[in-house]
């Protein structure tokens, strides 16, 4: 298992830095709770179990290898992410409509993971930069499957958690509707660097 040390210490940076599926996850514990959040959470987990596997299966680089495919997904992954950024702009103030809102269900967020270009871009540089367990491909796979789900799983809820313990401070109209803006800004900021990158 050398290179594990390693491996978490990257998997880490990547998984628990800012981006589309960590801010939106934020953005759900502040405006709906933990426990209204909780199957968009294990959506997004699971989501990345199947880009982990898409990653790993080599589909993403046979994709991306069709000229026209890359205009038509970055065309698409960009409209997601500007429909969702404008719902948590435009999101009303939790005084106003506490209980009625629908939080994000679970196919939101297993589908935000497939279409996460961040996602992807963690998964090809952490499945191709480490090698856990040599000469034993599907082992090294499966082991990184494994560490990496537990791990995004930490890192969500913990991204979740500090977006509920905010709860409390936005019900005044006002607050509320800098902190949406400011989460949808920083979810379009992290998309574009992603597609930079």
């Amino acid at each position: 298992m050398e290179g594990l040390s390693g491996f978490l210490i990257a998997a880490l940076a990547l998984a628990g830095s800012p981006g589309p599926a960590t801010l939106s996850l934020a953005a759900a514990g502040t405006a709906f709770g933990t426990r209204r959040a909780v199957s968009y959470l294990v959506g997004i987990v699971l989501g990345m179990v199947v880009v982990m596997a898409i990653t790993a299966a080599g589909l993403v680089g046979l994709v991306l290898a069709l000229p026209a495919a890359t205009p038509v997904v970055t065309v698409a992954v960009t409209g997601y992410f500007l429909w969702l950024a404008w719902r948590i702009a435009t999101a009303p103030p939790l005084a106003d409509v506490a209980g009625e809102r629908q939080p994000p269900r679970f196919a939101g967020g297993f589908g935000l993971s497939l279409i996460n270009p961040k996602g992807y871009a963690a998964m090809a540089a952490l499945f191709s930069g480490f090698i856990l367990v040599r000469e034993r491909l599907h082992l090294d796979i499966a082991l990184k499957i494994v560490v990496l789900t537990l791990l995004i799983a930490i890192v969500n809820v913990a991204w979740l958690l500090s977006g509920a313990l905010l709860t409390r401070f936005f019900r005044d109209p006002r607050t509320n509707r800098i902190v949406n803006i400011a989460f949808a800004i920083a979810l379009l900021a992290s998309v574009v660097l992603a597609l930079l990158a």
